[in-house]
């Protein structure tokens, strides 16, 4: 189990951060591909990266890499994996199947093509067949198809590595935690400055930006309070795992000297805010939860009146309301919204933008009040928005010296908030392109000019 071939499925434009979180966290480099990375490592990576990583959505083990042209091929692919040392016959497994330009017809039969070959192989070695759970499986088998290739891997994470297994209290389309730790990763915030760098999310939600940079200043790994799916498979061994959360633990205490240590009693610098208290309430239990309760200042209001949370300039961070009803959804949402299948509201495997996830969501969920906003600005913002321009004279009026990241699918709200922006950073929100807009605030207007798109430098899949 030392040898053993990784994939980290990200979102895409998040792959450099990635890499540098996967050197940090085991000391290993990999090589970026679209939307994701691989890289030979250890079982005891493996676990170490499901605990740690904030940005990839799963950590998959290759067990397969073949050329194929039927479904037949993809039988004798599956059926060629050594299951039998990953889980036994008393254990249940699903199947999850994507696609990009494969040319077989149904990806169905693509899949039972592969259950059989599973199940048969067990069969075959010890006169058991497994039973299928599509709901609550002990283990998830993951197949990607490509023109001509077929890939195979086993899961060890379980649930998607964005359910920290602290969300209990959301509201509606609440922010993936992935995604509120790429952003993070891309404004360059990870806690290390202390009070001198304050965050403040002034339209936070259930708190996932705050609680995520709470636990990166706190040292919290980021699956601390959750359970991983290798913890069901043979390899998986418990007084290793607890080792490895030992010494995440030692590693948080060990950070009492510097600047990554909160203590009860002083004064936090991660702010969070709501128009809707509702939703505070929401973030302070979340945030209690997650152990980061005494690191945040949560508060009531609305965007469009709260003041700087302390003296300090520092940094914002929002992920502002779209969706099928708000007017800042833009071209970007409507192209989005357009490529699911109209007769069932999913994505089509043609669409499928990285190996291997799944799509199976419909449109952006709509928010009758979104957050950081009230009922009436709400309904303003579907008929042609001042709430934006608002915001931004309301930022250059009180919020002189802060940087702001913004993250949406609209490529004109810098022009609609009549600021330039510094830098724009390509990302995507499930399906929906977005851009992360940075905007160095100073009285009056903007006068930055704004840099091309970027992303950091990756190197091609081979």
């Amino acid at each position: 189990m030392n040898q053993l071939q990784l994939f980290l499925p990200c979102a895409a434009g998040v792959e450099g951060y990635l890499a540098t979180e996967v050197q940090r966290v085991t000391g290993l480099s990999g090589q970026t591909g679209r939307a994701g990375l691989m890289l030979h490592a250890s079982w005891r990576d493996a676990m170490k990266l499901n605990l740690h990583s904030r940005l990839s959505q799963r950590v998959l083990v290759q067990l397969a890499h073949e050329p194929y042209r039927s479904e037949a091929d993809l039988y004798d692919a599956a059926a060629s994996v050594a299951w039998e040392i990953w889980f036994t016959p008393r254990q249940s497994f699903k199947i999850d199947i994507t696609a990009q330009h494969s040319p077989l017809q149904s990806l169905n039969f693509a899949a039972l093509k592969v259950k059989d070959a599973v199940a048969d192989r067990f069969r075959h070695k010890t006169g058991v067949r497994p039973d299928v759970d599509t709901a609550r499986p002990d283990v998830r088998i993951f197949v990607h198809l490509t023109t001509d290739h077929v890939s195979i891997y086993i899961d060890t994470s379980g649930e998607p590595l964005f359910k920290r297994g602290w969300r209990e209290d959301k509201g509606d389309a609440p922010l993936k935690e992935t995604l509120a730790a790429a952003m993070l990763a891309a404004a360059g915030w990870d806690g290390s400055q202390g009070a001198d760098l304050p965050l403040y999310d002034p339209c936070c939600g259930s708190g996932t930006i705050a609680i995520e940079a709470a636990q990166m200043a706190l040292g919290i790994p980021a699956g601390w309070a959750r359970r991983f799916g290798f913890e069901k498979l043979l390899p998986y061994q418990s007084h290793v795992w607890q080792g490895i959360r030992n010494e995440a633990e030692d590693a948080v205490l060990a950070s009492d000297g510097g600047q990554k240590r909160f203590k009860d009693g002083d004064a936090p610098f991660i702010f969070g805010s709501d128009v809707a208290h509702r939703m505070v309430d929401f973030a302070q239990r979340n945030a209690e939860r997650a152990g980061v309760a005494h690191a945040i200042e949560f508060r009531g209001g609305d965007a469009l009146q709260r003041m700087p949370p302390c003296e300090r300039p520092g940094v914002m961070l929002l992920n502002p309301p779209y969706g099928e009803r708000i007017a800042a959804a833009g071209v970007a949402g409507q192209r989005a919204e357009f490529r699911a299948d109209p007769r069932t509201g999913r994505y089509g495997e043609r669409n499928e933008r990285a190996a291997p996830r799944v799509h199976r969501v419909g449109a952006p969920a709509e928010r009758p009040v979104p957050q950081g906003m009230g009922r009436e600005q709400a309904q303003t913002d579907e008929g042609g928005s001042d709430f934006f321009p608002r915001l931004a004279s309301h930022w250059k009026k009180n919020f002189s010296g802060w940087t702001a990241w913004m993250l949406t699918p609209d490529l004109k709200l810098p022009s609609q908030m009549r600021l330039k922006e510094s830098r724009r950073v390509p990302m995507w929100n499930g399906p929906i392109e977005c851009r992360l807009f940075r905007f160095d605030l100073v009285a009056g207007s903007a006068r930055t000019k704004p840099a091309a798109d970027s992303v950091p430098p990756v190197t091609p899949a081979a």
